[in-house]
Formats: C-alpha cells, sequence, structure tokens
C-alpha cells in the first residue's frame, strides 16, 4: 500500500504528519516506510525531511533525489542542468514499497508541483496509484486551497484518503471550529494534529516523537 502525502500549501506540515502517521502504523504492528522523491531547498551535507522521519518515526526513510535551491523539482532540476526521470522515481517508489506493508511518499509542495516537464506531483501518485493524504491548516483560505487541491485529485480519479489538520490550536476559536466543520462536508478529515512549539524538521529529534492524530472535535 502506498499513501501519498501533499499539502493545501507549501509549510503545512507534511513530513511532520507523515512521520507521525508512519509512527502510528509501526506501533500498530505493521511494516513502514517512507520515501522522499525530491528534496529541494536543504544543502546536500545537511538533514533533510528522510532524515526526519527516520529519526522521529523510527521507520526507514529514504530520499531519491536532492537540489539545494529551495524552488519547484521541476525549477530546480532546470538550473542544475538533471533531468528527473517520472519512470525511474515510480520504480523505485515501487521497490521500496515491495518491503513493506505501508509506504509512505512525501510529495514536494502542493499536488499540481511541478516536478519534470508538464508533469506534476499528481502524475507521479497516479502512476503510483497511491492513496491521497492533504494536509492544511485551519487558517485564512484553507477552505479554498484544500478545495483546490481535491478538485485536482478527483478530476485525475486519484483515490482521497482523507485530510489531517496540522497546528491545531489548543483552545481552538470561532474560525477554527467553523473551517473544521467545513472541511469535514469536503472530505473525511483522519485526525488533528496538535501545534508543538519548538518542533523544526530542519533538526533531528534524539528519540521518535510521541506524537498522536487526535479525532475530529
Amino acid at each position: 500500500m502506498i499513501r501519498f502525502v501533499t499539502g493545501s500549501d507549501v509549510g503545512v506540515g507534511k513530513t511532520v504528519v507523515a512521520a507521525v502517521m508512519a509512527r502510528a502504523d509501526q506501533r500498530a504492528g505493521h511494516s513502514v516506510g517512507y520515501l522522499k522523491p525530491v528534496q529541494t531547498g536543504i544543502p546536500k551535507d545537511a538533514s533533510g525531511d528522510a532524515d526526519f522521519v527516520h529519526a522521529a518515526a523510527g521507520v526507514p526513510a529514504h530520499e531519491a533525489l536532492r537540489f539545494s535551491l529551495k524552488l519547484d523539482p521541476a525549477v530546480a532540476a532546470d538550473q542544475a542542468a538533471v533531468t528527473v526521470g517520472l519512470d525511474w522515481l515510480v520504480n523505485l517508489a515501487r521497490a521500496h514499497a515491495s518491503g513493506v506493508e505501508v509506504l509512505y511518499v512525501e510529495g514536494t509542495g502542493g499536488l499540481l508541483s511541478p516536478l519534470t516537464g508538464e508533469l506534476t506531483m499528481a502524475d507521479l501518485a497516479m502512476q503510483l496509484g497511491a492513496d491521497l493524504i492533504v494536509v492544511t491548516r485551519v487558517g485564512p483560505g484553507t477552505l479554498s486551497q484544500v478545495a483546490l487541491t481535491l478538485e485536482a485529485a478527483r478530476r485525475r480519479s486519484l483515490q482521497v484518503l482523507g485530510l489531517v489538520v496540522n497546528q491545531w490550536p489548543r483552545n481552538p476559536g470561532v474560525l477554527e471550529q467553523a473551517n473544521l466543520d467545513r472541511l469535514r462536508r469536503i472530505a473525511p478529515v483522519l485526525g488533528l494534529l496538535a501545534a508543538r512549539e519548538g518542533l523544526d524538521t530542519s533538526r533531528l529529534p534524539a528519540k521518535p516523537l510521541d506524537l498522536e492524530l487526535a479525532p475530529p472535535t
């Protein structure tokens, strides 16, 4: 089984959510893996998303390609004069998936972020036959961003597993609760991940994170 983790926007916390879900599956007795097909915006010698997930979830985690420029994958690859091969990424992901029960594949940017040429992250998810998990927040603009992502997914016949709301406040106000209620009308909400001060994916945790998704309230 492959689960493709995308975001309604950049910086919504896809990596943390992938780590939390991977750890939960592992605790439930499943063999789990993680793959970051394209990492951008991080120098070659620095820790990337795969390093964070490995430390935070305690599962095998791999990175396929890395570009130091913080750009969409296709743009970063063009700047580096590198061709990103969709078939190669698909075969790599399937090879990793063959060794585990659940493989989390984390996209870069949003669902329609350009991956290579005219192809996007959605094309990679389609080729993998993956279930889609959309990570979002509940601030201003959330409803439109999520609706657009879901519309793009459904137009491509991608199976949407559900939404995960990240950075859920300790004391949600009218905006947060109203947006959550609206989100639940357009897709299943798999859970809420509470905001945690100081959590930074550029710093590796000394031990696996003790975080869990809370059910929607």
